[in-house]
């Protein structure tokens, strides 16, 4: 199965998205959601061209992987889990979230890890409740 590794990134006033290993693939929207769809909707286009045209990496399964920048992540999160939530899942004060949710400051690579892991967690987590 190929992977296509989808970045996020936000900008003043929207998203924007590109497909890191497949040139031609791009996506813009006021919402993550919205840019999400955008990058779907170039992925179906791309596929109506001639067979010679469509990258290898569309031909046949594929899995989508995004990466977002951290300021996109946390404000794409925002109305999901707070500050205090995002401090109990990765030691990182609120303060610093915030800061990263702004753009007021940029985290560094460590510190983008320790965020990654902490989400990550939780989705192994949530994987495993049963109701």
């Amino acid at each position: 199965m190929n992977t296509i590794k989808i970045i996020i990134e936000r900008s003043s006033d929207s998203y924007g998205a590109y497909a890191e290993n497949i040139n031609g693939i791009y996506g813009a929207g006021d919402t993550v959601n919205e840019c999400k769809q955008s990058i779907l909707d170039a992925i179906e286009t791309v596929k109506t061209f001639n067979e010679n045209q469509i990258p290898n990496e569309l031909k046949g399964d594929y899995e989508l992987v995004y990466q977002f920048d951290t300021e996109s992540l946390l404000n794409y999160f925002k109305g999901v889990l707070s500050n205090p939530a995002i401090e109990r899942l990765t030691g990182i004060n609120q303060k610093q979230i915030h800061q990263y949710s702004t753009g007021l400051k940029k985290p560094r690579p460590e510190t983008k890890r320790k965020i990654e892991q902490g989400l990550h967690k939780l989705g192994k987590e949530l994987l495993a409740i049963e109701l």
